[in-house]
Order: structure tokens, then C-alpha cells, then sequence
């Protein structure tokens, strides 16, 4: 008999059906990576950011990496050794293809590892879309479309506009970054007084990047509202092909025998605007979570 979860646990379950869905009808696939997965093509996340901030309680995700990361992309860097400084390693295997070309072998991943430029990747596509990327050392101000900023104005003088959208996928630069834009863009809509954050991603690495992306995602919905005075409304994530790497399978079959617990809520100090936000600035608060699970990561 499955377990009855009370409304403080269904917060998140919305993830956990995902896992199930793609153990359950999954269809395995090659992918670029080598590894194999299980997937599924489309299907939807969505979470009322009034049940608590959402973060994964049937594991533990860290708010300090999602939020380092997330201030990265807002301050429009493409440079690795700015996480590494904060001690956040997400990003430590990518780099620019243009630098080193991408491949499996372990002497590519050396020299990527070792390479600082990831090339023109999300923040840098979000503040600078257009501009012609030269390194990661260059002063981009100025330079192409800076849809956060365009984003926040018509947030704050045309809150009814179906115009807030922000793209990371550039046609012209989607073969100098790996991997290339899995959550592609995004939208911000408003409606009773509340804002709401829907994002679109191609390819969604299920046990790994999709906590993630929730969460960051989240963040981003809270700082806006923080931003514009609105009410936190619907986080929703339309996702494409989504996957479980094989070598994930059995740590998200544990996963799901886990009971979600309440989610936490997000606190932002210090507050002034999202353009001068530091990850430091924000925490989660009574963040209960059950034990770390270890995935590989896919290269």
C-alpha cells in the first residue's frame, strides 16, 4: 500500500513523479555523454511557491551551490575560477569547446579541467545576448541585449506584459559551450498580484541538474518578487527529454522510497536590488532533508 503523504510532505512530490514516471515508461537511449539513460519526452514540473521554498527534502540539495551559481549567471560570468574562489565545483569539468574541443578521453578532461573559459554560457547570454564573445577576461558592458535588466523594467512599468522572457539558447553560439543550454529560457508573468516564473528546458538530467534547476529556478522567482514589492505565485518547468543516467537508477530508486519532508522557506537579507545580490544573502530556513545520495556525474 503506497504511503499517505500529508500536505506538508506533498509539496515536492511533483519531482518524485517524474522519477517514477521515467523508471516506469522510461525508454533507454544513447546519449552524448556514453553513459546511457532512461527517457521520457516532455512532461511538466510545477510547485506553488506558497507550500515552502523548494528544495528537495528527499536528499539534500545546497542552497550554497544553487545560489553561488545563480549569482554567476545574473553577474553575466563566464569565468569557472569565480565558483572555484567560493569553493563551488559544479562547473569544474566544462569548459569553452572552442579552447579545448570536447571529447571522453582522460587527456581532454585533464586539459578541460584545467581550462577557466566556459565561453559564452547562461548569464552571459542572459546580459549579453548578441555581443560577439571573445574570452571571459573581456568588459561585455554594454555590449548585445540585457534581457534581466529589460526583464525587471517591464516587470516594474508593464507587470501585463507577455514579453518577460529571457533566452540562454543562441543559434549563433550553441556550438561553443558544452553542454549547450539544457535550460534554454525562461518567462515571468504576473497575474493577481503574484509573480510567476516558467521555465523551458531541452534536455533535464533527472537525479543531478533537475534539483537543481528547480531550486535555482525558485530563487530566481523569489529575488524578482523581492525585486518588483509582488506576491511569490507558480513555479512551473515545461521539460523535454528528460533522463536518468543508468548509473542513477539504483540512488533514485532509494530516493523514492523516502517521505518528503516540509519544505523550508527562503530568507533574502540585505536586500537592494538583484543586480547587487550576493549568494551569502540568501538561506533556507528549517531545512530538514534525509541523507546526501552520491551521483556520478556525466561528462
Amino acid at each position: 500500500m503506497p504511503v499517505q503523504l500529508k500536505k506538508s510532505g506533498v509539496k515536492m512530490k511533483a519531482y518524485l513523479d517524474i522519477v517514477r514516471k521515467i523508471l516506469d515508461k522510461g525508454i533507454e537511449k544513447k546519449d552524448r555523454t556514453g553513459v546511457g539513460t532512461i527517457s521520457i519526452s516532455g512532461t511538466l514540473f510545477e510547485h506553488d511557491m506558497s507550500d515552502g521554498f523548494p528544495l528537495l527534502t528527499t536528499k539534500s540539495v545546497p542552497l550554497r551551490l544553487v545560489a553561488s551559481e545563480l549569482e554567476f549567471f545574473l553577474r553575466g560570468i563566464s569565468d569557472k575560477r569565480w565558483l572555484q574562489e567560493r569553493d563551488n565545483h559544479i562547473w569544474d569539468e566544462w569548459c569553452s569547446p572552442s579552447i579545448v574541443p570536447y571529447s571522453h578521453d582522460e587527456e581532454t578532461k585533464k586539459k578541460m579541467l584545467e581550462e577557466r573559459d566556459l565561453g559564452p554560457i547562461y548569464g552571459w547570454q542572459w546580459r549579453h545576448f548578441g555581443a560577439d564573445y571573445k574570452d571571459y577576461k573581456t568588459d561585455y558592458t554594454g555590449k548585445g541585449v540585457d534581457q534581466v535588466k529589460r526583464a525587471v523594467d517591464l516587470l516594474k512599468n508593464n507587470p501585463d506584459s507577455r514579453q518577460m522572457i529571457v533566452l540562454a539558447w543562441n543559434p549563433m553560439d550553441v556550438d561553443k559551450v558544452i553542454p549547450p543550454f539544457c535550460h534554454y529560457g525562461f518567462q515571468v508573468t504576473v497575474s493577481g498580484g503574484k509573480l510567476n516564473l516558467m521555465w523551458n528546458q531541452r534536455s533535464v538530467d533527472v537525479a543531478l541538474g533537475l534539483p537543481f534547476n528547480i531550486a535555482s529556478y525558485g530563487l530566481l522567482l523569489h529575488l524578482l518578487a523581492k525585486e518588483t514589492g509582488l506576491k511569490e505565485g507558480r513555479l512551473v518547468g515545461f521539460l523535454g527529454d528528460t533522463h536518468i543516467y543508468t548509473n542513477h537508477v539504483e540512488g533514485l530508486k532509494e530516493q523514492i522510497k523516502r517521505v518528503p519532508k516540509s519544505l523550508p522557506k527562503i530568507k533574502t537579507n540585505n536586500f537592494t536590488s538583484i543586480f547587487e545580490w550576493k549568494y551569502i544573502d540568501s538561506e533556507a530556513e528549517n531545512y530538514d532533508h534525509h541523507p546526501r545520495i552520491k551521483f556520478d556525474i556525466a561528462v
